[in-house]
């Protein structure tokens, strides 16, 4: 068994459990309390067409690769260090087995900054796409490797229809084309295998070509430096999602900082 069909199976079990101690018609009328979503691909777009790149701030305590990453875990101050770094966007793991992440953390994020916030998690059925708008998400994840072709155009649909913004993300080029049918604005290209929890950054250059120049590109996994950052910029990526090297950070707001760099000015 891959680790990702460990989280899927393991995820599924949970989701049923929840099914029957909330159902969705809860979270449904709680989207109608809700404030209108933030606008996390027009943000980025933003960046974009001020041909500057545009930082996904990643909160998360912990990984299956890593184990904890951020032992002193305060998801507020880290929003608001990400925020004062410049980030453009904030991703939130809410997944608990695996990655420590809690509902809760995405809640306190999206009350103590002003960016738009990704709910980042292994959505599989309709359930949690209601969920995480209940929860405030303003973008949501979906993991063509985790998802047949039918479910993925259901969850991508639900999402949009309820005003959040997707991230469809994929690993290698048959996984592109599955996502290009759905006519995604985002996709992000994931350099490590959630299969094997590898990290390729070879992978990220060969396939940032064949996504069309109108869809926001996104950078996943293994950007640790600037120069790693720019060389990727510049050769398509719009956004880069970044979350072990700030995590790891002493001071994360001057790691964002540091990371936009010479990164600010156009490349």
């Amino acid at each position: 068994m891959t680790i990702l069909k460990q989280i899927c199976d393991d995820k599924l079990d949970y989701v049923r459990r929840m099914q029957h101690l909330i159902p969705d018609v809860v979270f449904k009328a709680r989207i109608e309390m809700q404030s209108k979503p933030r606008g996390f691909i027009k943000s980025i777009q933003r960046q974009k067409e001020l041909n500057l790149p545009a930082i996904i701030a990643e909160v998360k305590k912990a990984s299956p690769s890593k184990g904890i990453i951020r032992a002193d875990f305060d998801p507020q101050l880290i929003a608001r260090d990400y925020q004062s770094g410049g980030a453009t966007c904030i991703s939130v793991l809410t997944d608990q087995p695996y990655f420590k992440g809690h509902d809760e953390d995405l809640e306190v994020v999206l009350s103590s900054t002003s960016l738009p916030v990704l709910r980042k998690d292994f959505m599989l059925t309709p359930y949690q796409i209601y969920e995480s708008r209940a929860l405030g998400a303003d973008c949501v994840l979906l993991i063509m490797a985790a998802l047949p072709d039918d479910m993925a155009r259901e969850l991508y649909n639900l999402a949009t229809d309820l005003g959040m913004d997707v991230l469809v993300e994929i690993h290698d080029k048959a996984e592109l084309d599955r996502a290009l049918a759905l006519s995604p604005r985002m996709i992000g290209v994931n350099a490590r295998n959630l299969k094997t929890l590898e990290v390729d950054s070879k992978l990220s250059f060969d396939l940032v070509t064949r996504i069309p120049a109108h869809i926001i590109r996104v950078a996943e996994s293994g950007i640790g430096t600037r120069d790693e950052l720019l060389a990727l910029h510049k050769a398509g990526f719009d956004a880069f999602l970044i979350g072990e090297t700030f995590m790891q950070s002493y001071d994360i707001a001057a790691a964002v900082k540091n990371m936009l760099g010479k990164a600010t000015e156009s490349v």
